[in-house]
């Protein structure tokens, strides 16, 4: 999961270099933490969070044959 919300977060922002997921993980859940550099947060969201909203959804989809939530916090 880290790998591929990586991959979508590197081909959307200026600077690639920038874009750090960490990810912690506890019994019922996965949290995906997503830092890009400010001036590429706006690219990340998209307009009304839509492009946020489609990396969740393509991470959710990813992640559906496990049995834990997975959520993704950009910041």
């Amino acid at each position: 999961m880290k790998e591929l919300v990586e991959v979508i977060a590197s081909s959307l922002v200026d600077n690639p270099d920038e874009v750090v997921v960490t990810m912690t993980e506890d019994d019922e859940q996965i949290v995906l933490n997503l830092t890009v550099a400010p001036d590429d947060m706006g690219k990340v969201i998209g307009k009304q969070g839509r492009i946020a909203k489609a990396i969740r959804t393509v991470v959710r989809a990813a992640g559906s044959k496990g049995n834990k939530k997975i959520m993704v916090d950009i910041q």
